[in-house]
């Protein structure tokens, strides 16, 4: 695509946030994630080469795309796949684009400098093979080395989502220091600043586990005052339930984007039977 069609077609897409509120309002606040575990392609009668990776994610795409407001490939189960797993990954952005079907690409891409640069570039520049909705980011170099992939998914339309406070228990040990101004409050202030007027929501997500359980009250953080969609991964196989997802988010829950995977992929390879699964996922996801 031409450097000057391409500038018009990102000036013409509404920002991330507001189509990510919309298709949420329209379609309810679930996201399917797109995660080819060895595993799960086995138990779906799938080799574990790059056929089955393709043949798994078109299936997930076609059986749930239009049931759900977002899907999110797991970037690293491509790459373990080399370059025929990564042209699996860029023929499905594509077919998801061309679905309008929003993607978050699950890279979790941190660095400093001309690398970060480049990690926006494969994720979030127009016309890029590998370009999504949005990508997950790491900010553990610091939030504005964050910068590049910040400015040019503003740029393009596109969004990306911040990890800010993650359910793994090793996280505590980064993300908690400093007590009232742990660094996941000031990674969530960042994100605040980063949203502010934008409306009807911000285009700079957080992922934030849906199994934190009290940790955001522990550490003061307000995620209702940050204006962000808010990825919460841990729904169903992890242990999460709606109500859970309620009690843990209060008054930001309106902003949050439940994902389940294997709860929902493990019903597969039948498309009736994974759209099933993603609407009794759904009915227990309270309307905020």
């Amino acid at each position: 695509m031409p450097e000057e069609q391409a500038g018009n077609s990102a000036r013409r897409r509404a920002p991330f946030g507001a189509r990510l509120r919309a298709a949420m309002d329209a379609r309810g606040p679930l996201c399917v994630g797109i995660d080819p575990h060895p595993g799960l392609m086995a138990a779906w009668g799938l080799n574990d080469d790059a056929a089955g990776l393709e043949h798994f994610s078109l299936t997930v795409l076609e059986a749930v795309g239009e049931q759900v407001a977002a899907l999110k490939p797991q970037v690293a189960l491509f790459e373990r796949h080399g370059s025929a797993g990564i042209a699996v990954l860029e023929k499905l952005l594509a077919a998801c684009s061309e679905s309008d079907v929003l993607t978050i690409a699950d890279a979790k891409r941190g660095d400093i400098g001309s690398t970060m640069a480049a990690y926006a570039d494969a994720w979030l520049r127009e016309g890029s093979p590998l370009a999504a909705d949005s990508v997950t980011l790491s900010p553990y170099l610091g939030y504005e080395s964050l910068r590049p992939a910040l400015d040019l998914a503003a740029a393009t339309g596109r969004g990306v989502f911040v990890l800010g406070l993650t359910s793994n228990p090793e996280g505590a040990s980064v993300q908690h220091v400093g007590g009232d101004r742990s660094v996941a409050a000031r990674i969530v202030d960042a994100v605040a600043a980063e949203n502010a007027g934008e409306l009807p929501l911000g285009s700079t997500g957080l992922v934030v586990g849906a199994t934190v359980g009290t940790a955001l009250a522990d550490l003061g953080i307000d995620l209702e005052a940050a204006n962000a969609p808010i990825l919460a991964p841990g729904l169903g196989a992890q242990g999460a339930t709606g109500r859970d997802l309620q009690s843990t988010f209060g008054g930001a829950y309106r902003n949050v984007l439940a994902t389940s995977s294997r709860e929902i992929l493990q019903a597969g390879p039948d498309k009736a039977s994974l759209q099933a699964a993603a609407e009794r996922t759904l009915e227990g996801l309270p309307r905020a």
